[in-house]
């Protein structure tokens, strides 16, 4: 993980709980159904931030033991606050790169909104030492639609204008390529998900995003109002939708 990655998120952490979607239950079907998961399965989430991936485990009764691995202080102390309750959750201080795991110690190791940040070389080497023989890497991310909806389009086009670094950094940007080098084989498959919000969710789950203004640039009220201009442009009793391609890449090393 690069530094900027590491801290970019700091100061975003409690819109980050409130408004960051969550995935869908189905995920687990579909791994159980890939023989990927087991009951009792010890899973390494790699960049775990707020818990939110592995919340997605640990709720679901199974005896998953889940490893949450996140170089953030304040994204990880955030996960450790939220995940308290559940006893099969170990926060660590660590990266992709290098996770103070041990040798051959994980069945599965998840990625949820984090990959794109990853070294990949780096990580891959770090990933075949600490998964068991036969063991699966899953990526996840939620993919915002860019234009399934009329609100959805100027959404995107306000992003596009108002963005520091929208384009450079967003995860669509990992690709096939990137796959087909750190992957000897991988599935690809998708899952509907949305998040329903007032003005309020949709402004804090704007304010979530690691791309936008900070709040002493200009152009951060300028932005505020066009975000206003849309949701009243858009919304239908108060509320506007924002839907998602959840993307699983499911494969081994």
């Amino acid at each position: 993980m690069s530094h900027n990655s590491t801290t970019r998120f700091a100061n975003k952490v409690e819109n980050y709980i409130k408004y960051r979607p969550h995935y869908p239950s189905a995920i687990i079907d579909y791994m159980k159904s890939e023989n990927i998961l087991m009951n009792n399965s010890i899973i390494a989430d790699i960049g775990s931030g707020t818990g939110i991936s592995s919340e997605l485990f640990l709720k679901n009764g199974y005896g998953y033991i889940v490893y949450g691995i996140e170089p953030n202080k304040e994204m990880r102390e955030a996960g450790e606050r939220l995940l308290r309750d559940h006893k099969n959750f170990h926060s660590i201080d660590g990266t992709a790169e290098e996770t103070a795991l041990a040798d051959r110690s994980i069945d599965i190791i998840i990625a949820g909104q984090a990959f794109h940040w990853f070294d990949a070389e780096k990580t891959r080497v770090e990933f075949k030492r600490i998964l068991k023989p036969g063991g699966s890497v899953i990526l996840m991310w939620n993919e915002r639609k860019l234009s399934s909806t009329p609100f959805l389009k100027d959404y995107e086009n306000m992003l596009l204008k108002f963005g520091t670094d929208y384009n450079e950094i967003r995860h669509e940007n990992t690709d096939e390529k990137v796959f087909d080098k750190f992957f000897s084989d991988y599935k690809i498959k998708y899952f509907d998900n949305e998040q329903v919000f007032d003005f309020n969710g949709v402004k804090g789950r704007l304010l979530s995003s690691s791309y936008i203004p900070a709040e002493t640039d200009p152009y951060y009220l300028p932005m505020l109002d066009n975000l206003k201009e849309i949701y009243d442009k858009h919304n239908i009793k108060g509320k506007v939708t924002i839907e998602y391609n959840t993307k699983i890449v499911a494969g081994n090393l």
